[in-house]
């Protein structure tokens, strides 16, 4: 067993309480059997064996439901748990003990060529369905949400949520600088409604004072019309 997968391996036992055993481990787990072929892809793809390394990693996709590009550049003990629907593209680069779950993506944001993937620090945890895009980097330490989308830098030891991804904690303390208002178009297009009918109103010389009524009054049934007809 070479040095590399031994630490994967490692890594698998050390995050994971569901792995029973080494063996277990390396014959069932789809991340390290991922892992497994992109080292190999990765060896052939510096050597300028372009197809090979691709007919490797596609292969190991179709088995595993993990694409990792022969070119990434990934670091010592990675953990993909579970790891269907994970992808990792051409120029990303993934430190040491780096833990990735599943549906996350390591991607780029447009047809640019050069550096367009994310690079990722030591030590961060990248949670389900998390989506890091474009060329940013994301510091030692960190940890991203479930679902976010990180399209900025990220100091180390911060954590991110949120689509767009923002910094709610930065070493182990809230953080104070974040605006967490998150607008919602549907209220402020009411908003907008309702000032344009004050304005008419004004203009009108109407006062409508007299139909406005409480939440409770407009709840509560009126019956009175019906007991002047009868």
């Amino acid at each position: 067993m070479n040095y590399l997968l031994k630490k994967d391996i490692d890594a698998v036992m050390e995050r994971d309480p569901a792995a029973r055993s080494r063996l277990e481990v390396r014959l069932t787990y789809n991340g390290i059997k991922a892992l497994r072929a992109y080292r190999r892809a990765h060896k052939l793809h510096n050597k300028k064996h372009y197809l090979l390394a691709r007919l490797i990693s596609q292969r190991a996709a179709r088995r595993t439901g993990i694409e990792i590009h022969p070119a990434a550049k990934i670091g010592e003990g990675l953990f993909i748990d579970h790891g269907h629907g994970v992808v990792i593209g051409e120029t990303a680069e993934i430190g040491n003990n780096v833990t990735i779950y599943q549906g996350v993506t390591l991607g780029g944001t447009g047809k640019g060529t050069g550096k367009r993937h994310p690079t990722i620090g030591d030590n961060v945890m990248i949670s389900s369905g998390a989506k890091i895009l474009g060329p940013v980097t994301i510091g030692a330490g960190c940890k991203v949400g479930a679902g976010s989308v990180v399209l900025k830098d990220v100091p180390p030891n911060c954590t991110v949520v949120g689509v767009p991804g923002r910094v709610v904690r930065m070493n182990g303390n809230k953080y104070q600088d974040m605006d967490q208002f998150v607008p919602d178009p549907v209220l402020e297009e009411f908003a907008k409604i309702r000032d344009r009918i004050n304005c008419l109103e004004e203009k009108l010389g109407l006062n409508c004072s007299k139909y406005s009524m409480t939440e409770e009054a407009a709840n509560k049934p009126d019956y009175s019309t019906d007991k002047e007809e009868k």
